[in-house]
């Protein structure tokens, strides 16, 4: 750690910088598994994002007076927060809802749908215009935008909403 400190003020910055997006990148994806109930993975990555944190912070206060060190701080802070949900996006984990309003073409999606291997519920409701077609699905994250095409591809104008969801006890998940 000594060592780092004798460097010049930009490549501590700079080590600040990367420390700080490296752990808000950990504190991002920690969050998302505390809120889908993954305790295991949640525990090892606040384990190191907080080893991390100590270090970077460490390094803000050995030299307080250092506005490189600062901002650095700051930008790892804002950039690891992009990061984070960039690398959670891409790892796309756990199921999502979605709930398919249609005025006209509800069955014809939920047909495409059941074709396709996705399990559909329908549901018939009255909505400002008239009768409409509630669907439910659930699916796998990776697989939103496949769904979004059979769903537009069946009707171009149907309303879709999304939720996250864990665990189920029961039920159908294609998966």
């Amino acid at each position: 750690m000594e060592a780092i400190f004798n460097q010049s003020p930009l490549v501590i910055a700079l080590f600040i910088f990367v420390l700080r997006i490296c752990d808000m990148s950990l504190d991002t994806i920690r969050v998302l598994f505390v809120v889908r109930g993954r305790k295991l993975l949640a525990w090892i990555l606040g384990f190191f994002q907080s080893i991390i944190f100590i270090v970077a912070i460490s390094s803000v206060l050995a030299n307080v007076n250092s506005i490189y060190n600062i901002l650095a701080y700051a930008g790892g802070f804002a950039t690891g927060n992009v990061i984070g949900m960039l690398i959670e996006e891409r790892m796309a984990l756990g199921h999502i809802h979605l709930t398919i309003y249609s005025s006209t073409r509800g069955t014809a999606v939920a047909d495409a749908l059941r074709k396709d291997g996705y399990a559909v519920t329908e549901v018939s409701g009255r909505g400002k215009d008239g009768m409409v077609t509630m669907l439910h699905c659930s699916v796998l994250r990776k697989q939103i935008d496949a769904v979004e095409t059979i769903i537009l591809e069946e009707d171009p104008a149907a309303f879709i909403t999304t939720s996250d969801v864990r665990k189920v006890r029961r039920g159908f998940w294609r998966a």
